[in-house]
């Protein structure tokens, strides 16, 4: 698992960033209200790993429910991790569906 001190919250380029042997993953989001659009998922090829991208996800996801934030996944891979972990649909807005 990765550590949580690790992940950088940059909201001046709004997304969320984590250092992995000297590259740069990142989520890109749009927060409107109370809700955050995770819009976009880079991971670079040189570090990448399903379980890296699981434990970014799940960081992220840590970070967004402790801000009280509702999720809307519109990143393909970001949707598909949320359908696997079912465990996380409560952070969904109302009215939305994956």
């Amino acid at each position: 698992m990765i550590d949580e001190q690790s992940l950088i919250d940059n909201d001046f380029l709004r997304q969320f960033e984590l250092k992995v042997d000297q590259q740069l993953a990142k989520i890109e989001y749009s927060l409107q209200e109370r809700k955050i659009f995770l819009t976009k998922l880079v991971i670079p090829e040189d570090v990448f790993s399903e379980s890296l991208k699981n434990d970014f996800i799940t960081l992220v996801f840590k970070h967004i429910e402790d801000r009280n934030l509702s999720i809307v996944p519109t990143s393909p891979e970001i949707a598909k991790f949320m359908r696997k972990n079912r465990q996380y649909k409560n952070m969904l807005p109302v009215g939305v569906r994956i």
